[in-house]
């Protein structure tokens, strides 16, 4: 008897499983935090196999000027190399950005994609006066502080060493970041950028309507 050839079989449908699982949990993304991931995975991709080269794609506002205009969207896309900090970068990015695509904006997809333009047109403002050039962690962050401040009752743990509220998520990342050295220019932008978002969707709206200010939606 051949239980080589049946073991082959057995591993064929196993791999065949695996692939379906990963592509039904991939189809259940919302469909613009599909495109981010898709995008921001096949750029990262053309970079690994030399068809694009990163120094094409980041921020530079004086080659923007000159027409480069593509550089406005490819510096969030570029999330550096295949390693454990892109997959992080990934998780961060499909987790956020679907819990704020299934929640908040749910059946509101026009809405979500004006507040991630608003985030890349603010993040893009202030990375010309701060020398940054791969914005796609602000953005990130930028969808964390959002949720984080949405959703003020949910409890979150910390390599399970404490608890803390989700506003303080960012913060918490924020100290992380710190701690292994690494630079926060980009955690911080994302956090002003934000914050600036929330208060004039959530916050502004709520006081113009106690101080009957006039306010267009």
């Amino acid at each position: 008897m051949d239980f080589g050839g049946g073991g082959g079989a057995v591993g064929a449908m196993g791999n065949h499983g695996a692939a379906v699982d990963v592509m039904s949990w991939y189809m259940e993304i919302p469909v613009v935090s599909r495109l981010y991931l898709t995008g921001a995975f096949l750029t990262t991709a053309a970079c690994a196999v030399d068809i694009v080269s990163p120094f094409s794609l980041y921020f530079n506002w004086s080659l923007v000027f000159e027409g480069q205009v593509w550089r406005l969207f490819t510096s969030y896309l570029f999330f550096g190399v295949f390693s454990v900090d892109f997959l992080f970068h990934m998780y961060f990015l499909v987790r956020y950005s679907r819990l704020l695509e299934e929640g908040d904006f749910r059946g509101k997809t026009s809405n979500y994609v004006l507040m991630l333009l608003f985030g890349i047109l603010c993040i893009s403002v202030v990375a010309v006066y701060t020398n940054v050039h791969f914005l796609g962690s602000a953005l990130t962050f930028m969808m964390v502080y959002v949720w984080g401040r949405r959703n003020e009752d949910v409890k979150m743990s910390f390599l399970g060493f404490f608890t803390f509220h989700a506003p303080y998520l960012p913060w918490v990342m924020l100290g992380f970041s710190i701690l292994l050295g690494n630079g926060i220019t980009m955690d911080l932008i994302g956090i002003v950028v934000g914050h600036t978002y929330y208060f004039l969707q959530f916050v502004y709206p709520v006081i113009a309507d106690i101080r009957g200010w006039p306010l267009k939606r």
